[in-house]
C-alpha cells in the first residue's frame, strides 16, 4: 500500500513537472494530458482508497517512507497517515481538481488573448498554469496525508508559494501583483504562529509525529509555561492558540482574512481550486487532527468559537454590497469558513468537516459557474451589466441554482446536512461564547441567502443588460465546462444525505472529543435519519430565515419596491462601511504598510545614511584624514629630527621598564 500512497501524492507532481519543464515542446495538448492523467491516477486511487478504508475494514496506516534528517537525537521523516479523514480529504482534493482541471481546458483555451503581444511568456502561458494547478495538487495531498508536523509544514508551505504564482498568474496587471503578494504576507504572519506552535510541541514532546503527540496529551494537560515573567500559562492553550493563528492565516479568519478576497485577481478555475477544497480549507483539516490538543483547552475552543461566528455573520454582510461576480461567492467562502471554524470551536470537528466536504462541491461548482458566466460575458464580471442569462445557458442556469441551493442550506442539498448539523451543535455547546455564536450564525443564514440570490437574479433573471455586441455572442461554453458542472452538481445533490449518517458512526474515530464536549452525541439522541431530518428542516428557523433572504433578494432586484430604495436610501452609511470591508484594508495599508515604509525610512536615515555611512564608514574617513594632517608636521624630511625622535621614544620605553 506504501507504493500506492506515493502515486497518489507524486502522480500530479510528475505532471506538473513535465508541463512546466517541457510545455513548449509537448505544446498545450501535452501539458492538459499529463496533468489531467497525473491528477486522474490519483483521484482513482483515492476512490479505491476510500472504499478499502470505510467499507472492507482496510486498518489505517502510518509509516514513514523517507528519513529527512537526523540531528541531535532527534529523527525527522516523510510519512503517511491514511485514516478515514485523511482518506476524505484526499479524495475531496483530487475530485476538486480533476474537476478544475478539465474545466481549466476550455476556461484557458484563449487565454494568450489576455496578454500583451510583446509577453515572453504568452506562448506557454497555458502550459504554466496547468503546471501550477498540478503542483497545487501535491502540494495539498503532501499536507492531508502527512502523519507528522514537519511534513504538513511543509505542504502548508507549499500551497502558499503557489497560491502566490497563481493568484499573481497575470503579472502584467499591478491588481495581480498587488493581491499576491497581500496573500503571501498575511499568510507569513499567520505561519508565524504556526511555526511557533510547532516548536513548542517539538520542545516538550522531543516529537514531530502525530501518534508520538498525542500519546503524551496526559503529561502535556497539566504542563505550564512562562511568557511573562511570574505568570504561568497553560501549555496546551498557549499551543493550540499558536496552531489557529497559522489557521486564521490560511483559512482566512477575522483579522487575517484580508488577502482572500483580492485573490480574485487569479484565473477562476484557481479561484475554485483555493476556495472550495483546497488552500483554505488546510487551517479547517490541521486543526481537526489536532483535536486531541484542542480538547485540553477550552480557551482555545472559545476563541475559535467567537471568531468563527464573527466570520460567518459579517463577511457574508460584505457580500450583499459586492457587484464583482467573483468577488461575491468570495465573501461567501469567509463566511462558510467561518461556520467551519464555529464548528471546531464547539468540538463538532465532524460536522466542520463535512461542511468542509459538502462546502467544496458547492463552492467549486459555483465557481466554476461564474467562470461560464464570465467566458460567455467577453470576462466582464460587474453583475450590474448581466441578467436574464438562463435563456442563453442552461447548462450553467441548472447547476448555479444547485449550488446557490446548497449554500443558502436549502433542505434537501447537502449544504442543508452540514450547516445545519453546525447550527444545532453549536446551540447544544457549553463552551463560553457559545450561546452568542449560535445566534449569529443563525442571523447568518438570512445574509446568506440575501447575497447569494441577489447574485443569482442579477445574473441570470430580470432584463438583459449586457450591451448588443456580447448579447449576440452569448452561447453555453463547450463540453469540458459544463462536464465538470454537471458532475459537481450530482455531487452537490447527493453528498449530504449520504455522508450525513455517519457522523454518528465511527466514521471520524481518529478525532478525539472530550466527554464533556461531545455535542454530537447530544445531538444524534435527537437524529432519526436523513429523511426526518430533512423533514424537520423545513420546520426549523433556518430555513424561514433563508427563505426571507432570497425574498428580499427577489424584492430589490427584480421588483425593485420602495422598500429597497427606502433602505438604500437610509442606510447608505452602512453600505460604505461594507463596501470598505469594516476598513481592515485602510487599516492595514495605513498602519502595517505605512508604517514599515516609515520604520524603513527612519531606519534608512538614522541607521545607514547617518550611523554606517555618515558615522562609520564616511566617519573614519575623516577621522584619519583629520589626524593626518595633524601629524604631517612629524615628516620635516631631516635625519636629526628622526634621530631625536627615535631617542626621546627610547628613554620613554626605558624609563617604562624600569619603573614599572
Amino acid at each position: 500500500m506504501e507504493t500506492v500512497y506515493l502515486i497518489i501524492a507524486l502522480a500530479p507532481l510528475v505532471g506538473a513537472i513535465i508541463a512546466g519543464l517541457f510545455g513548449k515542446k509537448i505544446g498545450k495538448t501535452g501539458a492538459h494530458t499529463v496533468t489531467i492523467l497525473g491528477v486522474g491516477l490519483s483521484f482513482g486511487l483515492s476512490v479505491w482508497v476510500f472504499v478499502r478504508l470505510v467499507f472492507q475494514g482496510m486498518p489505517t496506516y502510518d509509516g514513514n517512507v523517507y528519513t529527512w534528517m537526523m540531528a541531535g537525537g532527534y529523527s525527522f521523516h516523510i510519512g503517511f497517515l491514511i485514516d478515514h479523514l485523511s482518506a476524505l480529504m484526499m479524495l475531496i482534493v483530487t475530485f476538486v481538481s480533476l474537476m478544475v482541471h478539465i474545466y481549466t481546458i476550455g476556461y484557458m483555451a484563449h487565454d494568450e488573448e489576455l496578454w500583451p503581444s510583446d509577453s515572453q511568456v504568452r506562448s506557454t502561458a497555458y502550459q504554466r498554469f496547468f503546471s501550477y494547478i498540478a503542483l497545487f495538487t501535491f502540494s495539498m495531498l503532501m499536507l492531508v496525508m502527512s502523519n507528522n508536523l514537519l511534513q504538513l509544514f511543509f505542504g502548508w508551505e507549499a500551497v502558499g508559494l503557489v497560491s502566490y504564482l497563481l493568484i499573481g498568474f497575470y503579472m502584467n496587471k499591478e491588481s495581480a501583483i498587488y493581491a499576491n503578494l497581500k496573500a503571501f504576507i498575511v499568510n507569513r504572519v499567520g505561519d508565524f504562529g504556526f511555526l511557533l506552535g510547532i516548536a513548542a510541541l517539538f520542545a516538550y514532546t522531543g516529537s514531530l509525529n502525530y501518534e508520538e503527540i498525542f500519546s503524551q496529551t496526559g503529561k502535556l494537560a497539566t504542563a505550564t509555561v512562562m511568557l511573562i515573567p511570574g505568570q504561568e500559562w497553560s501549555l496546551p492553550s498557549v499551543v493550540a492558540i499558536l496552531l489557529f493563528i497559522g489557521a486564521m492565516g490560511k483559512s482566512a479568519q477575522v483579522p487575517l482574512h484580508v488577502w482572500l478576497p483580492d485573490s480574485m485577481e487569479g484565473p477562476t478555475p484557481i479561484s475554485a481550486l483555493i476556495h472550495a477544497a483546497t488552500m483554505v480549507t488546510a487551517g479547517i483539516f490541521m486543526v481537526t487532527r489536532m483535536s486531541p490538543i484542542y480538547e485540553l483547552s477550552t480557551t482555545a475552543l472559545s476563541l475559535m468559537l467567537i471568531i468563527g461566528s464573527i466570520g460567518a455573520f459579517f463577511m457574508g454582510l460584505i457580500g450583499v454590497v459586492q457587484n464583482d461576480i467573483k468577488r461575491v461567492i468570495a465573501f461567501s467562502t469567509l463566511s462558510q469558513l467561518g461556520y467551519m471554524t464555529a464548528a471546531l470551536g464547539a468540538s463538532a470537528y465532524a460536522a466542520g468537516m463535512f461542511h468542509l466536504m459538502t462546502h467544496a462541491f458547492f463552492k467549486a461548482l459555483l465557481f466554476l459557474a461564474a467562470g461560464s458566466v464570465i467566458m460567455a460575458m467577453h470576462h466582464e464580471q460587474d453583475i450590474r451589466k448581466m441578467g436574464g442569462l438562463r435563456k442563453y445557458m442552461p447548462i450553467t442556469y441548472v447547476t448555479a441554482l444547485i449550488g446557490s441551493l446548497a449554500l443558502i442550506g436549502f433542505p434537501g442539498t447537502s449544504g442543508f446536512f452540514s450547516k445545519d448539523s453546525i447550527i444545532e451543535a453549536v446551540e447544544l455547546s457549553h463552551i463560553p461564547g457559545a450561546h452568542f455564536a449560535a445566534a449569529l450564525l443563525i442571523l447568518g443564514v438570512f445574509v446568506t441567502a440575501l447575497y447569494t440570490f441577489r447574485l443569482f437574479f442579477l445574473v441570470f433573471h430580470g432584463r438583459e443588460r449586457m450591451d448588443a455586441h456580447t448579447r449576440a455572442h452569448l452561447h453555453e461554453p463547450p463540453w469540458v465546462v459544463t462536464l465538470p458542472l454537471t458532475l459537481l452538481a450530482l455531487a452537490t445533490i447527493g453528498a449530504g444525505g449520504v455522508m450525513y449518517p455517519l457522523l454518528f458512526g465511527d466514521f471520524f474515530r481518529s478525532i478525539y472529543v472530550a466527554p464533556d464536549h461531545n455535542v454530537l452525541a447530544e445531538l444524534h439522541h435527537h437524529f432519526h435519519g436523513a429523511l426526518a431530518f430533512l423533514i424537520d428542516g423545513f420546520l426549523a428557523p433556518p430555513f424561514w430565515l433563508s427563505m426571507a433572504g432570497v425574498l428580499v433578494a427577489w424584492d430589490v432586484t427584480l421588483y425593485r419596491s420602495k422598500l429597497g430604495i427606502h433602505v438604500h436610501s437610509r442606510l447608505g452609511w452602512v453600505r460604505t462601511i461594507l463596501q470598505n470591508g469594516y476598513g481592515f484594508d485602510a487599516f492595514n495599508d495605513y498602519v502595517f504598510a505605512r508604517g514599515a515604509r516609515g520604520l524603513g525610512r527612519l531606519l534608512w536615515k538614522a541607521g545607514d545614511a547617518l550611523l554606517i555611512d555618515g558615522l562609520i564608514v564616511n566617519g573614519t574617513a575623516r577621522v584619519i584624514g583629520w589626524t593626518a594632517d595633524r601629524l604631517r608636521w612629524i615628516q620635516t624630511g631631516y635625519v636629526y629630527h628622526y634621530s631625536f625622535a627615535m631617542i626621546i621614544g627610547l628613554l620613554v620605553l626605558l624609563s617604562w621598564y624600569v619603573l614599572r
